[in-house]
């Protein structure tokens, strides 16, 4: 091998002067800027005749929407063959670098990707489970999200904030799906426009979208695919026993069904009977941790600490590397006040998975409540190794930040 090509090969982005514009999604622009550097690329601040390839942010708009980010000159020479432009996804694809979790690779768990969005861990579940949103990797049943997830689920937030509910989402999606094959997940292989409850969709130069409307309106595809699952909605009590649910939907035969079932009364806010439909399943189909898991998280969020506890325990006792499980139980044991238990619970989490960057930051926590500081102080630094860029970096830095 030449020396060019051993340049090449350790160096891929040599000589090549780089323009970034827009918002970069998985990191900032100044660490996008130092990668180019490593790899032997020159970035340039001004998008002049000398750019070999400019590179748009993750997070913004696409290129055809009138935000004037690249303007005439740059598109003519681009079509030219005179310059390359790509998106930052691309650019990280291209080098290798998102496969390889080097540089670019930030991975955020259910809860900080919650605390990051301004969304609740339940929402980012319900996305996880309708296959909206796809971990980069999971350990023992925990979920690593990745920064090209991120972008997804921002866009989800939009759309739930507006007031579109995730069958909505998922059923308009789908739709486009059947109209774009190619394009499995629209949100993350588009580049998306939200407004309100709509969703635009770009490809290239034009709009995709069902039946050639210019816009996709969540609020009338709401009416037109759940007005009688509304209507009675509101003549239905708020809470609904299981047998009459039994007796009223005999279409739910078989454990998946009631599954199913159970997801969207969770989706619908009705909590009650999502847990009485999960009971059902797991008396008809036999335990299983997944289950008792999403069962626990349905009674904590309506309160019931004592029981979500029960759950949490039978999830461990089935699957003993279920460590989500094993964490939230701590995490209810604080909120019980039984700070030795829950230490207990943490540290058993982190046998079984010792970089779980959650657990770190709420045993530290919990050492500090109990006066515990050095003890606390190696698990801050651990979940700063572990999440530098986590929402709750800050907290950790100004713990190990000396007072003076």
């Amino acid at each position: 091998m030449s020396m060019a090509s051993d340049t090449e090969a350790a160096q891929p982005l040599h000589g090549k002067r780089i323009h970034f514009i827009g918002k970069m999604g998985g990191v900032t622009k100044r660490e996008a800027q130092k990668i180019v550097r490593d790899l032997g690329g020159l970035p340039v601040a001004r998008c002049d005749g000398t750019v070999d390839l400019i590179v748009v942010g993750g997070d913004e708009l696409p290129l055809d929407d009138g935000n004037g980010l690249l303007g005439e000159d740059v598109r003519r020479a681009a079509g030219e063959g005179r310059l390359e432009i790509i998106s930052e996804t691309q650019l990280w694809q291209r080098l290798g670098l998102v496969e390889g979790e080097q540089f670019v690779r930030r991975l955020y768990t259910p809860a900080m990707l919650a605390d990051l969005l301004d969304v609740s861990v339940a929402t980012i579940r319900c996305w996880h489970r309708r296959g909206l949103i796809i971990p980069a990797r999971e350990v023992h049943r925990l979920p690593y999200f990745d920064f090209q997830e991120v972008a997804t689920a921002r866009h989800l937030a939009q759309l739930l904030a507006a007031g579109a509910s995730p069958q909505a989402i998922e059923k308009k999606l789908a739709q486009l799906s059947r109209f774009i094959p190619e394009i499995e997940r629209p949100l993350a292989q588009l580049s998306v426009i939200v407004e309100g409850k709509q969703i635009l969709l770009r490809l290239g130069e034009g709009l995709i979208e069902p039946g050639g409307q210019l816009r996709i309106d969540f609020e009338a595809l709401e009416e037109s695919l759940d007005g009688d699952a509304r209507t009675a909605d509101a003549e239905r009590e708020p809470t609904v026993s299981l047998a009459e649910h039994l007796a009223e939907h005999s279409e739910y035969a078989s454990p998946e069904e009631m599954v199913r079932a159970a997801m969207e009364f969770e989706d619908a806010g009705q909590l009650d009977a999502a847990v009485e439909m999960l009971r059902a399943a797991l008396t008809a189909g036999g335990p299983r941790p997944e289950l008792c898991f999403q069962l626990a998280e349905l009674l904590y969020r309506m309160g019931d600490l004592a029981a979500a506890r029960e759950r949490y325990f039978m999830a461990i006792e089935l699957d003993e590397d279920f460590v989500e499980a094993r964490a939230n139980l701590g995490c209810v044991l604080v909120e019980t006040g039984e700070l030795d238990l829950a230490i207990a619970a943490f540290q058993g989490t982190l046998a079984h998975h010792c970089e779980f960057p959650d657990v770190h930051y709420h045993l530290a926590r919990t050492f500090d409540e109990l006066g515990r500081e050095g003890e606390a102080e190696s698990h801050w630094q651990e979940f700063l190794r572990l999440a530098p860029d986590s929402p709750w970096a800050d907290e950790a830095r100004a713990r190990l930040t000396p007072l003076g």
